[in-house]
């Protein structure tokens, strides 16, 4: 590990275990909550909340939501009042010092809102199959004395992440977070989005606020510990947020909230909160069942993230599975959907060609 991953962690975990305890106004970016919802949550988890957006406004009832770096808990007992009874959320946090805070506070508010549907744990966001608390307890029945003692231990951690993964494959509907991935280092942050993307069900969907920047951050700025746990110097480009969920096999990539001003101007360069959605399932093969859409504009015409090319007003053939993305969101309302005329069983249907681009499907 190098010495700037390792002041990156080490001023990230020493600057928020501070703020657990005393509040710390400049981590803060203003941000508006539904008052109604924030009536059920004790001053204790407001007070040590840092944050810059609201990703719970997105959330449905029934939705199982993980909230990473889930701090005092604030996300999570908004999104447990949203996702309601028949939701569950889980908070996951590397900070000891908040995740006390959350978990005090989690039975005050289940007896605020009559159920308790959240649980906190703790690990590192980029790396959500091992539980650094069971690791925890396996040190201290095992301690590292020798190298011999270290091979053991990445055997065990190994061990752990298969066969105990704190949260497993396909198994959350909706993955938030709120102004954190920022403070993942640079090398992690590839790894960060693929975790996002093997917890998250098929047709599941992230809703990220973070802190975005206008310009790339220059080297000197990402040396400096105050600005890293600040969320200014690991802060993403705007485009490179947005391409990082794309790289890691995401689509419907949507700028959900953009800050219009920005929250912080350093040597020039605009620092502001944006929120992003992005869905995951349009990984497998495309079978020709005879489906069509017609985009309705306002566009001539439109590209999505498998390079379909649909031109306004024009029957336009997709695959059986292009068809069901656009039925749903985030792209219901642009497209009316055709359905065949005679349904193409699956096991007849001939292989969509996809990379072709655009594909006109005749009417009869």
């Amino acid at each position: 590990m190098s010495k700037t991953a390792l002041d990156v962690e080490q001023a990230v975990r020493a600057r928020y275990a501070a703020a657990a305890k005393k509040v710390e106004r400049e981590l803060c970016c203003p941000v508006s909550y539904d008052p109604k919802l924030l009536e059920a949550i004790p001053e204790e988890v407001l007070a040590c909340d840092y944050g810059c957006g609201d990703p719970t406004g997105y959330l449905k009832p029934g939705d199982t939501v993980l909230d990473l770096g889930s701090g005092s808990g604030k996300v999570c007992f908004l999104a447990s009042q949203t996702v309601g009874p028949t939701g569950r959320v889980f908070g996951v946090d590397m900070n000891g010092e908040m995740l006390d805070v959350a978990r005090r506070n989690a039975p005050l508010v289940a007896q605020n809102i009559g159920y308790a549907n959240v649980e906190f744990r703790k690990c590192m966001i980029q790396n959500l199959s091992l539980d650094l608390e069971l690791l925890d307890q396996r040190l201290k029945e095992t301690p590292v004395h020798s190298a011999e003692g270290l091979n053991a231990l990445e055997s065990q951690i190994n061990e752990l992440r298969r066969t105990r993964p704190l949260v497993p494959d396909n198994s959350i509907d909706v993955v938030v977070s709120n102004c954190v991935l920022n403070l993942v280092r640079p090398e992690d942050k590839r790894r960060l989005f693929s975790e996002i993307f093997r917890v998250l069900r098929r047709g599941g969907r992230a809703v990220i606020s973070d802190i975005v920047s206008d310009e790339d951050v220059p080297a000197e700025l990402q040396q400096n510990p105050e600005l890293w746990s600040g969320c200014i110097s690991g802060a993403f480009r705007e485009d490179l947020f947005l391409q990082a969920f794309d790289e890691a096999g995401f689509y419907g990539i949507t700028i959900l909230e953009r800050q219009d001003q920005p929250w912080r101007t350093v040597e020039g360069i605009e620092f502001r909160s944006m929120t992003v959605a992005a869905y995951k399932g349009k990984e497998g093969p495309c079978w020709d069942q005879k489906h069509a859409v017609v985009y309705r504009g306002p566009f001539r015409q439109v590209e999505d993230d498998d390079g379909h090319v649909i031109k306004r007003g024009i029957r336009t053939a997709v695959c059986e599975k292009t068809y069901r993305i656009y039925s749903q969101e985030p792209y219901r309302s642009q497209f009316e959907l055709v359905p065949p005329r005679v349904l193409v069983p699956l096991e007849e249907a001939r292989p969509f060609p996809c990379a072709h681009g655009y594909l006109r499907r005749d009417p009869k």
